[in-house]
């Protein structure tokens, strides 16, 4: 009877510790599972987030590189917003055919000091139409030169951005580039448009040449739309002054205001 007492209680005895790890296997097994789910939701949440981001960043208009040569950096350099997806131009911006086959003499002035100029619509009839058309509206009129470039083979004047900040007028953008050399050889003296990532995504900018400049030509380069034909030693004078913090690359020391754009 004893040994029959004895052997009942260890029965119970292994029956207690197999029930125990049971409970214990379960509990080690629900918080696998929980701590699995809260793995995966934090994943979820950091794919999410990460997704957020990156639209957030791609879907912010941009401010354009310009003269691309040195691959200078877009809030110093450039001029418009993000480029309109379509490659067509925007409402107002006049046709090519007004100002194909015509040659536009006048005279650009800054701080003062007049430059004489040559537009050509035989070679850019696009980029003529709109700089006569700007020209002819006085939009030039008070707008500043906010970039200069001095440094090898990259001696440049920017001028005409919206509000003088690098940037453009999103509702203003047009295409195609035009007149691009394709050695990427901007000669001293050449006027050509400014724009951003897109051969779509010229505006109002434009940048004179004071030396000899080699721009990059992977991406359609720019478009050459004429000359300064008298006065060039006035841009020259500006280069001479020196660029903000002594870089190579930014503001002009002296302000450059634009008083006048006219062309006939």
């Amino acid at each position: 009877m004893a040994q029959s007492k004895k052997d009942g209680r260890e029965a119970r005895l292994r029956v207690a510790r197999m029930e125990a790890n049971a409970a214990l296997h379960a509990r080690q097994s629900g918080r696998r599972k929980r701590d699995n789910l809260i793995a995966a939701a934090a994943m979820a949440v950091v794919i999410v987030v990460a997704v957020v981001l990156a639209l957030t960043v791609f879907s912010h208009p941009t401010a354009n590189t310009a003269a691309a040569g040195a691959s200078p950096s877009a809030s110093s350099t450039a001029p418009s917003t993000q480029p309109p997806a379509a490659q067509t131009n925007s409402a107002g911006v006049p046709a090519a055919s007004t100002a194909k086959g015509r040659t536009f003499t006048g005279t650009l002035t800054l701080n003062g000091q007049p430059m004489g100029v040559e537009l050509s619509g035989t070679k850019a009839p696009q980029a003529a139409a709109v700089f006569k058309s700007l020209a002819d509206q006085g939009f030039f009129k008070g707008k500043t030169c906010h970039r200069l470039t001095n440094a090898a083979n990259f001696q440049l004047l920017q001028c005409g951005s919206l509000h003088g900040d690098g940037k453009g007028d999103p509702n203003y953008q047009w295409g195609p580039v035009e007149n691009s050399p394709a050695n990427g050889l901007y000669r001293a003296g050449t006027i050509a448009v400014a724009r951003g990532t897109s051969t779509y995504s010229n505006g109002t900018q434009f940048f004179v040449t004071f030396g000899d400049t080699t721009l990059p030509q992977d991406a359609g380069g720019y478009t050459i739309v004429g000359h300064i034909t008298s006065g060039l030693d006035v841009v020259k004078k500006i280069a001479a002054a020196g660029i903000a913090g002594g870089a190579t690359d930014g503001a002009p020391v002296t302000k450059v205001t634009i008083d006048s754009f006219t062309l006939k």
